[in-house]
């Protein structure tokens, strides 16, 4: 059962939205229309071709159906689980196993936000947690920030090294010309910056940008026949251990650990076997977090691995080669920019930033306080083999 959806599916088609901060007066769903029209005229699909549609929003309870009716399509199968910024990777094993199972032929994967046109305010369902609320806890900042205390008190990881991670993602975003922020970083002007939530300053935290994404997923067999290079699912696994921070079992460990064990036994691959990795970066934390609990390094090691630029362009691993959240942009929800950052990896599209050589990314997803965790395992046609 492990191995049933390996190099079954395929994704065929990938693009954004206008990014950063857009035009006056786009919605989310004029953003989700972009991506949209970009990703399927990338695939070679005609809009009428799609049968199915996953979605996830801040915006909209219903998600799914709005956006179906936004874009004018019928699917036949529908999805708006929303596990927050880990949907999209969610989206695209579900995507998987229904054609598989043939609920449908061709699925759309799509997400929109005008965060930053709204003020910076992420439009959101969470309740207050009433355990934590008497303490005043900045959401989600203050989870993340103990989080990162617990990981410097055991470990002994340090400010600089967090800083490291911020630097690797500028050094990155500067090879890539749609991402938000560009200027050059230091260390230094990580440390100096603005504290927000002791230890994080404002550097060790994601922008606050506009911005939507899309893909187009297929059969394995479909997708020989289509323009684009495919990017075909390996491996994927699905974890949650808790939804509010004060019940997470140890701040130092995180569901990772059971979805990436899980991607790649159905992958049959190691993690000695990833070319480029993408990672949800909404914090320097996570992804000291999820290269140990990935099996990258040993838990602990996380400060070292990515120290000195370990993780920056010709560092020990490519890691968040867009510039990640932390620099590229991120739209209230993350996620669905590491499978299309993986895919263009996988296509040799990415210029300046290109991994040589790149036969296999992983992209992994979180959702709410370090939640939700989903991690998805893709290759060139090689891999098949």
């Amino acid at each position: 059962m492990t191995q049933s959806l390996r190099g079954r599916a395929a994704v065929v088609g990938v693009a954004e939205s206008d990014l950063g901060e857009v035009a006056p007066g786009l919605t989310h769903l004029d953003l989700v229309g972009q991506a949209t029209a970009r990703a399927l005229k990338d695939a070679g699909i005609a809009k009428q071709e799609v049968d199915s549609l996953f979605t996830a929003s801040s915006y909209l309870p219903m998600a799914a159906m709005d956006t179906a009716e936004y874009l004018g399509i019928r699917p036949r199968h529908l999805d708006g689980t929303n596990i927050g910024g880990s949907s999209f990777v969610s989206h695209l094993l579900h995507a998987a196993a229904a054609i598989e199972q043939g609920l449908c032929t061709t699925a759309l994967i799509v997400y929109g936000s005008t965060q930053r046109s709204d003020g910076g305010r992420l439009v959101s369902p969470t309740r207050p947690d009433p355990y934590e609320e008497p303490y005043g806890p900045r959401y989600p900042l203050s989870m993340y920030a103990l989080a990162t205390s617990r990981h410097m008190y055991e470990y002994g990881t340090t400010r600089e090294q967090l800083a490291d991670v911020a630097v690797a993602a500028r050094a990155w975003a500067q090879l890539n010309p749609a991402a938000f922020e560009r200027k050059p970083l230091t260390r230094e002007d990580v440390l100096g910056s603005r504290m927000i939530s002791d230890p994080l300053t404002v550097r060790d935290c994601c922008l606050v940008t506009d911005g939507g994404g899309a893909l187009v997923v297929t059969s394995a067999e479909r997708a020989r026949d289509l323009a684009a290079a495919p990017a075909y699912l390996l491996g994927g696994g699905e974890a949650t251990w808790h939804r509010n921070i004060s019940r997470m079992p140890d701040l130092t460990v995180t569901a990772a650990t059971e979805s990436g064990r899980r991607a790649f036994d159905m992958a049959g691959l190691t993690p000695g076997d990833v070319d480029v990795v993408e990672l949800y970066d909404a914090f320097t934390i996570n992804p000291v977090l999820f290269l140990e609990d990935l099996g990258f390094c040993a838990k602990g090691e996380g400060g070292p691995f990515v120290a000195d630029g370990g993780i920056a362009p010709g560092g020990r691993l490519p890691v968040n080669t867009n510039g990640g959240g932390l620099s590229y942009g991120h739209p209230g929800m993350y996620g669905i920019f590491t499978v299309i950052e993986a895919v263009r990896q996988l296509r040799g599209d990415c210029d300046e930033r290109q991994v040589d050589g790149a036969r296999v990314a992983l992209a992994h997803g979180n959702g709410g306080v370090l939640s939700s965790q989903v991690t998805a395992l893709l290759g060139t046609a090689e891999t098949l083999n």
